[in-house]
C-alpha cells in the first residue's frame, strides 16, 4: 500500500490549478501538493494519479512520491475564501498527495536536454493511457536536480469516465501531436519494445492494488472494488498487447502548433453572434497547473 500520513496543516491551495490542490504538511515531516477528493473531478482522477504515476515509477520514469493523506478540515479554518473551505470539507479522510520537489521548476523547452530514449518513453506511457494533458502548453513535467519528473497525472485512463465504451477505445490512437517531449525526437519504436514487455497483467495489478477501495466502490456496473481493477488491468493489458494501433506517428513543430491554435481561434470567432464578435477572444486558452516554484525556493 501507499504510506499514510496525516495532515497537520493546511498551507496555501494552488489556484492555478482546476482541481486547486493545496500544499500540504503532515505529520511525516513532508510537505505534499494534495490533490482532494471534493474537486470537481472526483476520485477518478486521484484513480488515475496512482494507477498512471506508480505504473511510470515501475517502469523507470520519475515521479514524486505519492502517500494517502488523512485530511481534517480543521486544519484548514483560517483558510478566508468560501469555495475552498466548501472543497476542503466535502473532502474529509483520505486524499492523495505528491511530494512536493522543493526548487523544482515548470519544463521549458531548452531547460535540459531531454534524449530521444526518454522522450519516447514518457510518449509511450501517455498514449499507453490516454493522456492528452501533456502538451507544450501544459506540460505536467517538473525539473529537478536538472532532471524530469512526471506530475498531474489525473488526465489519464479517459477510459474509465465511461466503462461501457472502453472496449472500443483499446485500439485508439490519440493525438499528442502537441505532446511537451515532441521536439525532442522521441524513439517510440525502442520505447515500446523496452516497456511493452514490462507491462504485464501481474504488474498491473501490483499498481491498482495500491487505489484504496473506496475509490472504487461506487463504479457502477461493478460488485467490487476487486471487479474494478480487473477491468482497469483487463483494459491496459489489451492495450498494450496492440500497441502498434496505438503508437503516435508524427509531432507538430512549433510553427504547425500556432497555425492550428490561430484556425481554431478563428472558427471560434466565426461562431460567435455578430454582436460578440467585437469582445476580444479569450476562449481557448490551455489550463495551467500549478506552478510549485512559487511556493518553494530556487534551485
Amino acid at each position: 500500500m501507499l504510506d499514510e500520513v496525516k495532515a497537520l496543516r493546511y498551507v496555501d491551495p494552488l489556484r492555478a490549478g482546476g482541481s486547486v490542490p493545496g500544499v500540504v504538511e503532515t505529520d511525516d515531516l513532508g510537505t505534499y501538493v494534495v490533490k482532494f477528493t471534493g474537486a470537481a473531478q472526483g476520485v477518478k482522477a486521484l484513480v488515475a494519479e496512482v494507477v498512471v504515476g506508480e505504473l511510470a515509477r515501475r517502469l523507470g520514469l520519475r515521479v514524486p512520491p505519492l502517500v494517502l493523506v488523512d485530511f481534517d478540515p480543521a486544519v484548514a479554518a483560517d483558510e478566508p475564501d468560501q469555495e475552498i473551505q466548501d472543497l476542503l470539507r466535502a473532502s474529509a479522510g483520505r486524499n492523495l498527495g505528491m511530494d512536493l520537489l522543493p526548487g523544482a521548476r515548470d519544463f521549458r523547452p531548452g531547460l535540459i536536454e531531454v534524449s530521444p530514449a526518454e522522450a519516447g518513453r514518457v510518449v509511450w506511457l501517455d498514449a499507453l493511457t490516454g493522456n492528452v494533458d501533456r502538451s507544450v502548453h501544459n506540460p505536467n513535467l517538473m525539473v529537478w536536480h536538472g532532471r524530469l519528473w512526471l506530475i498531474d497525472n489525473g488526465a489519464g485512463l479517459v477510459f474509465h469516465h465511461r466503462w461501457a465504451s472502453a472496449a472500443a477505445s483499446v485500439h485508439k490512437r490519440y493525438d499528442l501531436s502537441g505532446h511537451a517531449l515532441g521536439g525532442y525526437g522521441p524513439d517510440l519504436a525502442a520505447a515500446d519494445a523496452a516497456l511493452a514487455p514490462l507491462v504485464t497483467p501481474e504488474l498491473l495489478r501490483e499498481v491498482t492494488a495500491l487505489v484504496p477501495d473506496a475509490w472504487l466502490a461506487d463504479e457502477p456496473g461493478f460488485d467490487s472494488p476487486a471487479a474494478v481493477r480487473e477491468a482497469y488491468v483487463a483494459h491496459l493489458a489489451a492495450r498494450v498487447a496492440h500497441s502498434a494501433a496505438w503508437l503516435p506517428e508524427g509531432f507538430a513543430t512549433p510553427a504547425q502548433i500556432r497555425a492550428a491554435e490561430e484556425r481554431a481561434a478563428a472558427a471560434r470567432l466565426a461562431a460567435r453572434p455578430a454582436w460578440l464578435k467585437q469582445v476580444p477572444n479569450r476562449a481557448g486558452l490551455a489550463p495551467v497547473e500549478p506552478d510549485w516554484s512559487r511556493h518553494v525556493g530556487g534551485e
